[in-house]
């Protein structure tokens, strides 16, 4: 049954909110587009967000967000799909990104606490929804183990259709200033390179001996040392271990286990101040950095990058874990 609160991209049904918590570690969950709005350890905010869930309504930069249905940006909107083209919604010039202007990111989702450490939301999106084809059931159950939060995503479509859901946080875990002096790693030996509107160009080189070399821990401002940034998409290696690991000047660790084959490194060159961030904290270049989950971008027209096609058969399924804590 489609859900009318759900089916509205952007309902004026109130945002609910529900705090997942255990022991040191803080997480409020919005229902409006699965938006973790805060992220506390020990009392430090590890994450960018707004003061107001109001405001995650328009959230231009998709703050916090899960974002889909296919996330990432897909060329001109458009695919093929057993001889037939289907054109999406656009949004990012004449490209399709995040699932569209309204995407699962801009939906009030149901929302259903279940106790202090897990939440479950649930969307209907209906058939032709940002103009892709079918009807899809989506799921979210966010659940909080110790420093560890986990999503576990599905969608359940009626037809043959294309998914790519990612969570989109922006993570800084001194809490405010630049995410420059953070050191990052990836188990990722090759990327995506794109052209200048960041659609990828369909080769997949290796990253050694360029500033996309994070196969070790290294200082941001270190491999990228003229601040040129990042919003790319790295191949990971599929090993054993974290996919990523971002580490503060004094410590605080971010440690990331994925199911997926990609993961989007940008940070926030196309960030501008927007409603009220909380106290202390300018949104802005570097303020943060997103580690985005996912498929590879432009798959849907990228022959190589993997299908990202699922069906009542083989519904989609995404495992996400992040870890933050102290040392």
């Amino acid at each position: 049954m489609t859900d009318p609160i759900s089916s509205h991209p952007i309902s004026s049904h109130p945002i609910s909110s529900h705090v997942l918590s255990d022991g040191d570690t803080q997480v409020t969950v919005l229902s409006l587009g699965c938006a973790v709005q805060d992220w506390q350890v020990a009392g430090r905010r590890v994450v960018l967000g707004y003061d107001d869930p109001e405001a995650y309504r328009e959230n231009p930069g998709s703050m916090g967000l899960v974002v889909g249905r296919v996330a990432n940006r897909t060329a001109q909107g458009r695919f093929t799909l057993d001889g037939e083209t289907w054109q999406l919604d656009v949004g990012d010039g004449p490209h399709h990104l995040h699932g569209g202007p309204m995407g699962l990111g801009k939906r009030n989702w149901r929302m259903e606490p279940e106790g202090p450490r897990a939440v479950r939301l649930s969307l209907h999106s209906p058939h032709l929804d940002q103009g892709y084809p079918g009807a899809v059931d989506f799921e979210v159950r966010m659940s909080l183990e110790g420093a560890t939060l986990t999503w576990d995503m599905t969608a359940v479509p009626d037809r043959v259709t294309p998914v790519n859901m990612a969570q989109h946080l922006y993570f800084n875990l001194m809490g405010s200033g630049t995410v420059r002096d953070h050191a990052l790693r990836l188990a990722a030996s090759a990327y995506t390179p794109t052209g200048p509107d960041l659609i990828p160009t369909g080769e997949l080189p290796a990253v050694d001996g360029t500033r996309f070399d994070y196969r070790t821990l290294r200082r941001i401002d270190e491999a990228d040392p003229d601040g040129e940034g990042y919003d790319l998409n790295f191949a990971l290696d599929g090993t054993e271990g974290p996919a990523a690991e971002l580490v503060a000047p004094d410590g605080m660790r971010l440690r990331l286990w994925t199911d997926q084959p990609g993961l989007q490194v940008y940070t926030c060159g196309f960030l501008k101040p927007f409603a009220s961030p909380w106290p202390g904290v300018n949104h802005g270049n570097f303020a943060g950095i997103c580690l985005e989950a996912q498929a590879f971008p432009n798959a849907l027209n990228t022959p190589g990058f993997g299908s990202i096609l699922v069906s009542p058969d083989k519904p989609y399924r995404q495992v996400t874990r992040i870890e933050i804590a102290q040392g």
